[in-house]
């Protein structure tokens, strides 16, 4: 017992050596992060260069999503500071603290800060509170042997999530173009996501003119795709932005999981699976514009006019099939990638999203038949997507390093 007490003894000294007596030429950074978050994960990137670049940077590094005590020290020091901590990353350099990362912005403000630091003394607060907690934790050691846990080993812990349906699954079998084209594909299904191009399709049956079928139909169907890339893109770039916020990530999963929920509801219990927001009157008048346009004599006008009309019915019935976009953006954030990969991960979304559509107007055209997706298929891929929704969405609020593919 004697033994134990000298060690804690030196442990604190040594503790006590390392925050009071560093030469003044030193500087002490700590970053507290999240295993998971993106946002984090670009940071560190650059304070590695800096911390081969400057010797005489001392990083501390406090993962805080899967440990209690690191978020306790977080908040500890955030208050000692006076900030409001909205998310993560949060970096300390002296008395002065850095939320977020913008990879156009923060990189430079951090080597500003640094080279301030190390060519004039900065006071540093944190140094005492992080001393003082170190402490604490060494005495609370003394109650018995605590078994810490690095984070590869927790990373490497089993992936197993059990959900209704599909039973035991392997969060660790995912990869981010099966789960692209899953998504999408499963995406295409959506009741709301075909109606328009039915009706179009009825249209165009009736027309002598082959060229000019061919025309319109892909002219739609180019300009739904189109619309569903804008909001996508803008769903990805609003989450990269705010991103670091940890509510974000946590409402987005608990969206998921509503989703998800509603569409395995949706598929064990509706009969007639169809677009709620596309009543009578609306799909009625959406077809006499269709009449209008297509009749039109000149070509030109009447591609203009389709174009026009599939913004309009794709910008409105998109609100009924956004929990897809905006649960797969938010795990594409999660990954670390150059920009032309996030779009081109989109554009691979889009293309199996509509696949279904491009079935069903190439049929129609080859058998002059309207072949839409029966309801039993239909019905298949919403119960999928609705559980493929759940697992997402349990992954991002309780494991959301397991979605994390760059």
């Amino acid at each position: 017992m004697r033994k134990k007490h000298i060690l804690l003894v030196l442990l604190i000294f040594s503790t006590f050596f390392l925050c009071f007596a560093n030469p003044q030429d030193s500087l002490d950074v700590y970053l507290f992060y999240g295993d998971g978050c993106p946002h984090c994960k670009k940071e560190d990137k650059y304070l590695k260069m800096y911390e081969e670049k400057y010797t005489d940077l001392n990083m501390h590094r406090f993962e805080v999503y899967f440990s209690d005590e690191n978020m306790k020290l977080f908040g500890r020091v955030a208050e000692g500071m006076g900030a409001d901590v909205s998310g993560i990353p949060f970096l300390v350099i002296g008395d002065e603290y850095i939320v977020g990362f913008d990879e156009t912005l923060t990189p430079g403000r951090i080597q500003s800060r640094i080279e301030e630091c190390l060519t004039r003394k900065c006071t540093d607060p944190s140094r005492r509170i992080i001393f003082e907690h170190s402490r604490d934790m060494l005495t609370d050691e003394e109650a018995g042997p605590v078994e810490n846990e690095t984070e590869q080993a927790r990373g490497e812990r089993e992936r197993i999530i059990t959900l209704p349906l599909l039973g035991d699954i392997d969060a660790g079998s995912l990869s981010l173009p099966v789960l692209t084209v899953a998504m999408g594909f499963l995406d295409g299904f959506n009741p709301c996501a075909m109606w328009a191009l039915i009706f179009l399709i009825g249209l165009l049956l009736g027309m002598e003119d082959r060229k000019r079928m061919w025309l319109l139909g892909m002219a739609f169907i180019a300009a739904s795709a189109f619309v569903y890339f804008l909001f996508m893109a803008a769903w990805l770039n609003l989450i990269l932005l705010f991103g670091f916020v940890l509510w974000i990530r946590i409402g987005i999963g608990v969206l998921a999981i509503l989703s998800g929920g509603y569409s395995v509801r949706d598929a064990l219990t509706t009969r007639a699976l169809q677009c709620a927001l596309a009543g009578g009157e609306d799909r009625q008048a959406f077809r006499e514009k269709l009449k209008n346009v297509i009749n039109r004599n000149s070509l030109a006008l009447s591609l203009c006019g389709i174009i026009v009309l599939a913004f309009m019915v794709n910008l409105i019935e998109i609100v009924c099939s956004a929990g897809f976009p905006a649960i797969y953006t938010q795990v594409l954030s999660l990954s670390s990638l150059p920009s032309w990969q996030y779009y081109s991960y989109i554009l691979l979304y889009i293309l199996f999203f509509m696949l279904d559509d491009m079935f069903v107007f190439v049929a129609a055209m080859l058998t002059f038949e309207i072949t839409g997706m029966t309801t039993r298929y239909v019905r298949i891929a919403r119960l999928v997507g609705g559980v493929l929704m759940l697992l997402i969405g349990t992954l991002l609020i309780f494991r959301p390093q397991w979605l994390m593919f760059g």
